[in-house]
This record gives structure tokens, sequence and C-alpha cells, in this order.
């Protein structure tokens, strides 16, 4: 009895030294066995990816098939903004704006033929807008042709040329033509204005002379009462030279004297006063009845 129980102590730590590295031993595999399922996991899905990468395939006829049948729906179809009826074809169908295709062909077609028919069916130009025509072009050569004189004979300070809704306006200062406060021309302005007259004697139109002067009185020393009688006198000075010395005919010409009342400059200033003491003659855009 005494030997049993010596043999069951010593055999007592054995059993516990085994029973406690049998649990370590497990414990590790329960934990290790989550690597298990994951790897079969990853393994199952490449096989399922490269099984469907194996089994696809693009079908081409059913691919264009689509293709076509989108393109043809969505060219169609008209505009929903526009009160069109849409691709489908159901919007808007009571207030329909847009023209089908075929209608556009159709209307395209026919401004075409009415282009065609209005340009063979054209009326020709009456005499009076043939005569307009005539007379642009008259006045177009004629502002060229002055600009050319002005520039060949280096009068750029004293005489000035602009294409006005008007006409042609030629601007001369009064230092080009007259003496302070006088309304004779001087000797020098006479070959300028014969110039002018050759070209005005060609044209079927009016010619119309305007004085102007500044804001500044009369002198004393003046036979002119006031800057109204000056600028009157200074336009008819023109006025006669046209009529007179190069024998124009005196229906085409008319003239007024405006005073001060329609400066093109500040009259505070000496330059804009010089600028304001002119005569204008302005050839109109208008035919002679």
């Amino acid at each position: 009895m005494r030997k049993l129980m010596d043999q069951g102590r010593m055999k007592g730590p054995e059993n516990r030294s085994r029973r406690g590295r049998r649990r370590k031993t497990a414990g590790h595999d329960m934990r290790d066995r989550w690597m298990i399922t994951y790897a079969d996991l990853i393994t199952l899905l490449l096989i399922f990816f490269v099984m469907m990468y194996a089994m696809s395939r693009l079908d081409v006829e059913k691919y264009d098939i689509v293709t076509h049948s989108l393109q043809s729906t969505f060219k169609s179809g008209d505009s929903l903004l526009e009160e069109g009826t849409g691709i489908t074809g159901s919007a808007d169908r009571f207030n329909h704006k847009n023209p089908s295709p075929t209608a556009k062909e159709g209307n395209n077609r026919g401004t075409e033929q009415q282009g065609k028919e209005s340009n063979s069916n054209e009326k020709p130009m009456t005499e009076r807008e043939l005569a307009f025509r005539k007379q642009e072009e008259q006045l177009h050569n004629l502002m060229g042709l002055i600009e050319k004189y002005i520039k060949d004979n280096g009068l750029e300070d004293q005489i000035r040329v602009a294409d006005l809704p008007k006409g042609i306006s030629i601007t001369l200062s009064d230092r080009f033509l007259f003496d302070a406060g006088k309304a004779d021309l001087k000797s020098g302005s006479a070959k300028t204005l014969s110039k002018l007259a050759s070209l005005f004697s060609t044209l079927d139109t009016v010619i119309s002379i305007e004085g102007h002067t500044d804001s500044m009185p009369i002198g004393s020393a003046s036979k002119f009462k006031d800057n109204w009688e000056l600028s009157g006198a200074r336009a008819l000075s023109v006025l006669r030279f046209f009529i007179d010395r190069e024998k124009l005919d005196p229906e085409h010409f008319q003239y007024a004297g405006y005073a001060d009342t329609r400066p093109t400059a500040d009259n505070k200033t000496d330059a804009g006063r010089q600028k304001n003491r002119r005569v204008e003659i302005t050839v109109l855009r208008q035919l002679q009845q």
C-alpha cells in the first residue's frame, strides 16, 4: 500500500506537466486555425476570378446593335428644352415646335430654291437707284482726291476732310482763307478753291457752304456788326468764288452763317477758338430733282 502511494506521488507531477504541455499545444493550434480558413477563402476567390475571366467574351455583334440603336434614338428625338417631343416622342406632343428631320431637309431645299428663284427674278435697279450708286462712287473718289491733294501740298493743318452721313465735309481754317475780322479771301487760297471747283463741276448734287466763328465779340474797327454777319459774309465770299470766278452752276449751292452757335472745340482756349473759326464745305448726299 505504501508502495502504491509512493508511485502515485511520483507519477502525479509528471502527469500534471504532460497535461500542461497538451493544453499549451492545443491553445496554440486554436489560435492559428483561422489562417487555414483565410487561405482557403483566398484560393477560392482566385479560382473564381480565373474562371470568370476564362468564360468572358465580348459579343461584337450585340455591341454594334445596341450602339446603332442608341444613335438612331438620340438623332430622331428633338429637344425637350425647345418644347420638342423628347427621345420617346411622348413629351409635349401638343406643343411640338421642332420640325422633323425630313421637314428640315425639305425646308432647307425650299429655302435654297427660293434663293435661286429670287436671284433669277431679281428686279433691275431703277434709274434713281443707279443714280445714287453712281453718286456714292463719285463721293468716294472725291474724298480720295482731296486727301491726296492735302497731303501733296502739306495742308493738313489748314484743311480737313471727313466722310459724314450727310456727305463729304471739307473744313477750311479761317487763317487759310481770311485775315482776322475780315471776309475777303486771301490770294493764297485761290489755288485750293480752284482745285475744289474743278472737282465739284462733275457732281450732280448740292454743295453747302457754312461760315462759323468763335465766341469773341467783333472789334469796333470791323465793318461787321457781329459774328452773324461775319460768318455769313465769309461763306458768301467762298460761294462767290465758285459761281463768279469758276462759273459753277448756282443751283448746286447753298450757304449759311452760324456765328458761334455750332462750335467744334472749347471757346475758352486759343486753340479751341482757332478750330471754331472755319468754313465748312459739304458735298451733300442727295440728288438734284
